[in-house]
């Protein structure tokens, strides 16, 4: 853990320390290599490639005929889990998809000028693939994030991709979030192979048109390197809160959701607290050791405790949100007496929690808003999932004969000025043949 008092250093050192903790990369640079390779190796061999990568990364033993997990399997899984964890589902589906309903984009067109009608329309996509994060700590959740919305978009292709475990079976509560979510297909394919499916296809997986949802680093560079061949949500990198806390805060409540985000897995999330009160981090610290004894991921917490934890002393509010807008973090609580007055100044975070009664955790399972956001200061230029992730904006023009005269010389002036004397014919010739 580090604590950064702004009193201990002159302005311009404290500041560089913070600029070196905004800087901070989604996956190490020199997983790209390995990533490559896989991708290459699926883009050319096609299935046999899954084939292998199941066997060598996955330890599981798949055929073409079992890549596809069954609808006879999805059915199973909905029937099988227990009445308690299907309430939790329909609950959290509920809630998501109902936010994103709000959300829903209506055509319009106008008339903005004489003659000349503007309007904009959207479409969804046809077919998108959502990542599925299995192994060690299984986003049951993520499917609801990501399927539920894309089908509430109206996506008619809904792909998803989840490592198989060594049985070759995938996590049934993930299997019955997928069916109530509404995926249309589900693979068992993990990691950068299921990455590299879902984009170059292969003769038993279709090529998806945009792929989304959270994964480890390795997944992270592969979406990076498949873009331009398909769309992606984001280039996320692990994840990550950033508490905003005055004289106010509980400091137990600080700690437990601090450590709500270093128990993902990777050991390279990041959690953060920025105070204007100098007694706060000591308090936090001796929180944060007490409780992480009761948890049973301990020796993935205490790797981030070590080199992911940063508390922060600040001067006053007006610091404290400078330093959270450079940061620009994925999860950004806000431990204050007035947070509602803060939240509009807060210009680059991916979810904003406004108030210690909304823990960043009902933001990951049952808020309503995806919980699939940007990490790694990318919030300052991506946005987190959303109803408009799936969907398609054309804009529509139409002119009448009259309001194209009149706008005539401002097209031929543009396409002198730019050397494009085919494009002023094509406005000049219609006058030309009324004439």
């Amino acid at each position: 853990m580090t604590i950064l008092d702004y009193r201990e250093y002159p302005e311009a050192a404290f500041q560089a320390k913070l600029e070196s903790l905004y800087r901070r990369p989604g996956y190490p640079p020199e997983f790209e290599e390995p990533v490559r390779e896989i991708l290459n190796q699926v883009r050319c061999d096609g299935d046999e490639a899954l084939i292998r990568c199941a066997r060598q990364f996955d330890r599981a033993e798949l055929t073409r005929e079992t890549l596809r997990v069954s609808d006879v399997e999805l059915q199973a899984a909905v029937a099988g889990i227990d009445p308690a964890t299907r309430a939790a589902l329909e609950q959290a589906k509920a809630a998501i998809t109902d936010f994103a309903r709000r959300m829903r984009r209506e055509p319009w067109r106008t008339e903005v000028r004489p003659g000349v009608v503007l309007g904009e329309q959207f479409s969804p996509l046809h077919r998108v693939g959502v990542y599925i994060p299995g192994g060690t700590a299984p986003l049951v959740s993520t499917v609801l994030h990501t399927a539920a919305i894309a089908a509430v978009a109206g996506v008619p292709e809904i792909v998803a991709v989840t490592p198989p475990g060594p049985d070759g079976k995938v996590n049934p509560a993930i299997l019955a979030a997928l069916k109530l979510a509404g995926a249309t297909e589900v693979y068992r394919l993990g990691g950068v192979y299921g990455i590299a499916a879902l984009a170059y296809g292969t003769q038993s997986v279709k090529p998806v048109e945009k792929i989304v949802g959270p994964g480890n680093a390795y997944v992270t560079a592969a979406k990076k390197l498949v873009y331009g061949t398909v769309a992606i949500d984001m280039v996320a990198g692990p994840s990550e809160i950033l508490v905003l806390a005055d004289e106010t805060a509980d400091p137990r409540w600080v700690a437990a959701d601090l450590l709500s985000q270093a128990e993902h897995g990777s050991g390279r999330e990041q959690a953060v607290l920025v105070t204007t009160d100098p007694t706060l981090p000591e308090r936090v610290v001796a929180e944060l050791e007490r409780q992480k004894r009761l948890l049973p991921r301990l020796e993935t917490v205490e790797r981030v405790l070590q080199h992911g934890v940063f508390l922060i002393i600040v001067a006053d509010l007006e610091q404290a949100i400078a330093v959270a807008n450079g940061y620009a973090p994925e999860h950004l609580e806000l431990h204050l007496a007035n947070p509602e007055a803060v939240t509009p100044r807060l210009t680059a975070a991916g979810a904003i929690f406004e108030g210690p009664w909304t823990p960043e955790p009902v933001g990951d399972f049952c808020a309503g808003p995806s919980h699939v956001l940007p990490t790694a200061g990318s919030a300052r230029f991506f946005s987190g999932i959303s109803l408009e992730t799936f969907l398609r904006r054309s804009s529509v023009v139409r002119y009448t004969a009259e309001a194209l005269y009149r706008e005539l010389p401002t097209v031929e002036k543009f396409a002198e000025l730019e050397g494009l004397t085919a494009h002023g014919r094509a406005g000049s010739i219609r006058r030309e043949v009324e004439s």
